[in-house]
């Protein structure tokens, strides 16, 4: 667990300009939005450092450091694969510290490898030096085994596990949907790794299937986080036009798609005319209409009570911050945040402090802070 002084949060706090003085006022709390850094080129990720600054990834292939008391420091992160490209929906995705940080220094990222004509999804990480401004021995750890042309579907979430195992989320390449039922390949799967990219020995037996199969038969997976109730690992993965869903993983299972899906091809014809069959599991939650859903965080922090155990989703085409509320292992409640901002949504994270973190989906994108704010009846009793 990372400790972050008190110093450096309240140093945090004061340099933030506010985007609204205002309160916004939701279902359960009340809180403000500042902007912390701005300028970014498509934000996709973004990390806690113990000192208090934050890394971020931009899908245009840098690795940006925010300051700990707010804006952007200049010069991005050397030492990214040269083998890097991006292409669309590709780039530079997700980005963790790993859980021994602190001793280890060791950040791992996901990334398009290849080029427009050959790419596929690659997890790697690298140790970054003590003024932030370089990754050093950088090594792959996992690549795809399907090389696909154009920019399309990668997935790309991380989420360590107290086991000392990884997963990773991929997608199904957008163009090759029917393969993520063929498990001989990568697309379309979680896969679990030991944090040097080798296979767990108690991965799930699935026939023919290709190193480090976890779960398979997803579309595009962009949200991952566990359930802090009950330690279940829920993700979330874009619908085409509607049915994207949550599900919660299951060793070895497969997830359907395209054979089943609550959703339409963009043109409007049929995907399929099946919603559901006996040998596939059956999403917790989809969304019709879709919300073209990409981030994930169960909230478990101090700041906002109200929404302890709540699991909050950005949304792209949705442009707002749904905050779930959960019971156990279903959705209860669905709630919109932030729709009134007219933004593209790509991230939401809990920060240190138990702020939430929203990334706009931008090539002149931002990083907000979600503060809470007090009511006037909480004004008065603080007064």
């Amino acid at each position: 667990m990372f400790r972050f002084s008190a110093a450096s949060l309240i140093v945090l706090a004061a340099a933030m300009p506010a985007l609204a003085q205002d309160a916004t006022e939701s279902e359960q709390e009340s809180f403000t939005v500042q902007v912390i850094a701005e300028g970014l080129a498509f934000p996709w990720s973004i990390a806690f450092l113990p000192s208090g600054e934050m890394l971020v990834a931009e899908r245009d292939g840098h690795l940006r450091v925010i300051e700990a008391g707010g804006g952007l420091r200049d010069a991005a992160v050397e030492g990214l694969p040269d083998d890097l490209v991006v292409e669309r929906q590709g780039g530079l995705m997700d980005v963790a510290l790993a859980p021994d940080f602190e001793t280890s220094r060791l950040v791992y990222f996901s990334y398009a490898e290849g080029t427009a004509q050959a790419n596929r999804t690659a997890l790697a990480r690298g140790r970054i030096n003590a003024d932030l401004t370089a990754l050093e021995d950088v090594e792959d750890l996992f690549r795809v085994n399907f090389d696909k042309a154009r920019g399309f579907h990668f997935g790309g979430r991380i989420l360590f596990n107290e086991d000392g195992t990884l997963f990773l989320t991929l997608g199904d390449g957008g163009l090759h949907r029917e393969e993520s039922q063929n498990p001989e390949n990568h697309l379309g799967m979680v896969v679990r790794l030991n944090m040097d990219g080798s296979i767990p020995a108690d991965n799930p037996a699935i026939e023919n299937a290709a190193p480090g199969a976890y779960t398979y038969g997803h579309r595009n997976v962009q949200g991952i986080a566990r359930n802090p109730e009950t330690g279940s690992v829920w993700t979330h993965e874009h619908g085409a036009r509607g049915g994207d869903e949550i599900n919660v993983l299951v060793p070895g299972t497969n997830y359907g798609w395209p054979t089943v899906s609550y959703g339409i091809n963009y043109n409007g014809t049929l995907i399929t005319r099946e919603r559901e069959r006996s040998e596939f599991a059956e999403p917790y939650w989809y969304w019709t209409p879709s919300i073209a859903p990409s981030g994930m965080a169960f909230y478990d922090g101090e700041m906002f009570s109200e929404w302890r155990g709540d699991l909050f989703v950005s949304a792209l085409a949705g442009m707002t911050v749904q905050r779930l509320e959960i019971d156990g292992d279903r959705v209860i409640g669905v709630e919109n945040l932030l729709e009134d901002r007219d933004q593209r949504f790509r991230d939401v994270r809990q920060g240190p402090d138990g702020a939430l973190y929203v990334l706009i989906d931008s090539d002149q994108g931002e990083v907000w802070r979600l503060e809470h704010a007090l009511t006037p009846r909480e004004e008065e009793f603080d007064g």
